[in-house]
């Protein structure tokens, strides 16, 4: 899960998260029907097992922000490749299997030997149905941002050099579901703490950093770079190289409860920085250039994510979903209105370039700062490249989501 995006905000949980509510009425789902054979030659798909084992079933998803279309209506769609979405989707298909209108989709497709480019898109066009996602408003349009995997350096002792602690999850942090006592609240989860009989809001950022939070102990590591660890917990998970020589894996495990805040809308409005210069590399550059300044202005969000460790031989880190990310085809989405797993096409463009980015990608993340119908964190990879275009992107957007064809709205369904 991912914090925040864009400016980037990624894998947080809010004070507050709400789920959604409405599952989907559908009729009895017809039989799903293979495309016909791919003409290259057979290959195993790998699909590693995430953390955790078997991921979690999807909750379900609102279904009011959508309206029918036709894959007539998704821009650029002929000329997307959905093979290279495949392997995504067959690794959305481990969760999406357990849901009854998935069933038999995903046991067809996990059968299949990996399609070339046209038989991936008869399987989709023969088995999926086109919805467009629509604001309140009846609009269309909507922002897509950008994440990226980060890699830090660190050790798993302190040291003069390695002096900022990447915490796990605090004994004393409580998670309280209010559906256990109140099912009308289904979805909304506080964060706190006890002190003495009453429960009261979780330590903030400041106070963690003074060492108020059970944290002793929780270390999983120290790195070298407190703003490179800030920008760990807006990215939700990343690798951190050791002075050992070795790499491990850390991803989302849970959050204070306090709300984001964004550094980069601080620093516009103090005048530090400009707008067009607030991003994720111009924030770095700020923090370089104002060491005696950064601790007061991290503060500024109060914000604070704990980590896990994840297994390091992963193909990618582990989404809300539960399962790997996948460079340029894995997206965090808002699950109140988008079912996650699904598969999504999208429309939108390059970071900072009018140049059309049209192509199918799985809805298999969530992020604190992604709220909406329209809007969607796009997970660029690992690496330097992945981290300038996600520090970079904040491109207008819009999205269909891909239901199987026995899917039928709320709105449908009382006008039957």
């Amino acid at each position: 899960m991912r914090q925040c995006s864009g400016l980037a905000l990624r894998g947080q949980t809010p004070a507050l998260l709400l789920a959604g509510t409405l599952a989907l009425a559908a009729c009895q789902t017809p039989a799903p029907q293979p495309a016909p054979p791919a003409p290259t030659p057979p290959r195993e798909a790998v699909t590693p097992k995430p953390p955790g084992g078997e991921p979690a079933k999807p909750p379900p998803a609102e279904l009011t922000a959508l309206r029918r279309g036709a894959w007539s209506d998704l821009p650029g769609w002929r000329n997307d490749d959905p093979a290279a979405a495949w392997g995504a989707f067959v690794t959305s298909c481990r969760a999406l299997r357990r849901q009854d209108s998935w069933r038999d989709i995903c046991s067809v497709a996990e059968a299949m030997p990996p399609p070339d480019r046209e038989t991936a898109r008869r399987f989709f066009e023969t088995n999926l149905t086109p919805f467009q996602l629509v604001n309140p408003d009846g609009t269309d349009e909507g922002l897509a941002t950008g994440y990226y995997e980060p890699l830090l350096r660190g050790s798993r002792k302190p040291s003069a050099r390695y002096r900022f602690p990447v915490f796990g999850v605090p004994d004393d942090l409580l998670v309280i579901d209010l559906a256990e006592l109140y099912p009308d609240l289904k979805g909304l989860r506080l964060r706190g703490r006890l002190e003495g009989r009453r429960v009261v809001p979780y330590f903030d950022r400041a106070q963690i950093e003074q060492g108020r939070a059970a944290v002793a102990g929780k270390e999983i590591a120290w790195v070298d770079d407190p703003i490179e660890l800030f920008f760990l917990q807006i990215q939700g998970s990343g690798r951190i190289a050791l002075d050992t020589g070795t790499t491990i894996r850390v991803g989302y495990a849970d959050q204070n409860g306090h709300p984001y805040r964004s550094i980069g809308r601080t620093l516009v409005e103090r005048g530090e920085l400009p707008l067009e210069k607030a991003s994720m590399q111009g924030i770095k550059d700020w923090a370089r250039a104002n060491p005696g300044k950064l601790s007061e202005l991290l503060n500024q969000n109060a914000s604070y994510v704990f980590f896990r460790e994840t297994p390091a031989d992963t193909e990618g880190p582990p989404g809300a979903l539960g399962v790997p990310l996948t460079p340029r085809r894995s997206i965090a989405v808002d699950p109140r209105f988008v079912p996650l797993g699904s598969p999504v096409y999208v429309a939108t463009t390059w970071p900072l370039s009018s140049r059309p980015l049209n192509q199918l990608v799985m809805a298999q993340d969530t992020g604190g700062a992604i709220r909406g119908a329209v809007r969607a964190d796009f997970f660029w990879g690992f690496g330097e490249d992945a981290a300038r275009e996600a520090g970079r992107m904040k491109q207008a957007l819009r999205m269909w989501v891909l239901l199987p064809n026995a899917t039928r709205l709320p709105q449908e369904t009382k006008s039957d």
